[in-house]
Order: structure tokens, then C-alpha cells, then sequence
């Protein structure tokens, strides 16, 4: 008698899902379990935000004015909030890199396991890290003069928005590391971020660039979130021209926008890169 032979049957993108997503916490776990082995990480997480606010606070406070009035460092500690989030990339960017480089990724690959697993873990990693490290610099800023103040409910929505463009940028750190082939090719990408977070209204109002530059920081992300922060937590530094660009009129809207449109872009290319690639 001739047996029939069975074929597999393809599983259904809600069961991928699920099982990317449960795969996934196996990632994360082993993420942050790594942590107890990079004392040199944890450090950093501590000493940047402390750092930031009087390097940026205290050197340049004295010498930039504020449109409107207000203290600096108010001004500023939604804009270091942002940065720090976006800096996030780099996090995502050079662990992905790095186990390409040393074979953790040849073991992944053998293992039954969902071929999303490794993005959806990394990023969720990212996105617990980088709580902990905005809890840190949020701390830092009440020690030196920040403070918000539209209330609780407003200052979690700004807190909110911060996690998730973190979230966001860590998709595209999975998807550049997923490219690059080890950590030395990883490190070269990295410089790349400062423009983007130096660009912006971070550290001065746009309204004092060159035309090209304050086009190119009115429509950048970071300028969007930053804004919103600002708008949320009630610090200063709101554009006061009727004529400014939408970003910074709609900030909130905008850095929802940005947020959705990075993760519609790079979550595809950062799991069809690991399937791909056997991953």
C-alpha cells in the first residue's frame, strides 16, 4: 500500500506572530541577563544622564536665550529625554552586530524557533533599558531644576512618547545590525546618529539657523518629539512665530506620525532580513 506523502502545512501569520512574540521573551531574558556581565553598560546608564545635564545645563545655560524666557535647563531636558532615546539605536545596532560577528546568530539558526524572535526580543530589551535609563535622567532633572508641570497625566503621555520613538528607532538599530556583519562595521555606522540629534532644536531654537538647516530641523523627528515633551511637561522653548513649520506647531500629531512610519518601514525589513538570512 502507498502511503500518501504529508506535507507541512504553511502556519498562519497570527501563529508566526505568537510565535515570534513568545520566542521573543526567550530574547529579551537573555538580553538583559547579560547585563550582569557588563557592569561597563550599567555604569554608562548612570554617568550619561548626570553628565549630559551639567556638561549641557551648566556650560551652555548661561549663554543661550530662550524664546519667551524660562531656565535652560527646562528647555533642555526634554530635548536630552529625546536624544537619549534616539541614541537607543546604537544599543539595538551593535548587539545584533556583534552576535553576527561571533556566531550567536549560526546557533539561532539551528535552534526550533521563530524566525522573528531575535528582533521582536532585541527591541523589547531595548525598550525595558531605555525605561530605566530615562527614569535615571528624569530623576537627574529634578535634582538640577527641571520639572513638569501640566500634571500627571500629561507628564505620563510625555514620558509615553519618549518610550515609544525609542521603540521605534530600535527597528531600525535591529535592521542596520542585521546588516552589518560584526561590530567593527557597526561602529562606523554609529557616528551617523549625532547629526541627526544635532540638527534639531535639542539644544537652541531653530529659529537662529541658516534657512537649509532650519528646514532640515524643523522636519526632523527629533525636533518633533522634543517639542512635544516640551509641550506636555509644560517646559519652555514652544515655537511663538504663527509661520512656524507643522512639525512644530502639531508636535504630539507629528512624533506619532514619525513613530508610526518608522515601524510600518522597519519592522518588515528587520524580520524579512531574518528570515532571509535563516535566522
Amino acid at each position: 500500500m502507498t502511503i500518501p506523502a504529508q506535507h507541512s502545512v504553511p502556519a498562519s501569520p497570527a501563529t508566526s506572530l505568537r510565535a515570534g512574540l513568545s520566542d521573543g521573551m526567550t530574547i529579551l531574558v537573555r538580553n538583559l541577563l547579560k547585563l550582569k556581565h557588563q557592569p561597563g553598560q550599567i555604569a554608562a546608564t548612570f554617568a550619561f544622564p548626570l553628565v549630559s545635564v551639567v556638561l549641557f545645563g551648566y556650560v551652555f545655560g548661561s549663554a543661550i536665550p530662550i524664546p519667551g524666557g524660562g531656565n535652560y535647563r527646562e528647555y533642555l531636558m526634554p530635548g536630552l529625554f529625546v536624544m537619549s532615546s534616539v541614541f537607543g539605536v546604537m544599543g539595538s545596532l551593535m548587539v545584533i552586530a556583534k552576535d553576527n560577528g561571533l556566531g550567536v546568530m549560526d546557533r539561532y539558526r539551528s535552534m526550533p524557533m521563530a524566525r522573528s524572535a531575535v528582533p521582536f526580543g532585541q527591541t523589547a530589551a531595548d525598550l525595558v533599558i531605555g525605561a530605566g535609563g530615562l527614569a535615571i535622567m528624569a530623576l537627574c532633572g529634578l535634582l538640577f531644576g527641571w520639572s513638569a508641570h501640566n500634571g500627571v497625566g500629561a507628564t505620563l503621555a510625555g514620558f509615553g512618547i519618549i518610550l515609544l520613538l525609542q521603540y521605534s528607532v530600535s527597528w531600525v538599530g535591529v535592521y542596520l545590525g542585521a546588516l552589518a556583519k560584526n561590530e567593527e562595521t557597526a561602529a562606523r555606522i554609529g557616528p551617523l546618529i549625532m547629526p541627526i540629534t544635532m540638527i534639531s532644536n535639542v539644544f537652541v531654537p531653530t529659529d537662529g539657523m541658516p534657512p537649509v538647516l532650519q528646514v532640515m530641523a524643523d522636519w526632523n523627528p527629533v525636533s518633533a518629539a522634543t517639542a512635544a515633551c516640551r509641550e506636555l511637561f509644560g517646559n519652555p522653548g514652544l515655537p511663538l512665530a504663527e509661520d512656524a513649520a507643522w512639525p512644530l506647531q502639531h508636535p504630539v500629531l507629528a512624533t506619532l506620525g514619525w513613530c508610526v512610519l518608522l515601524l510600518v518601514v522597519f519592522v518588515p525589513l528587520a524580520v524579512r532580513r531574518f528570515r532571509n538570512a535563516g535566522l
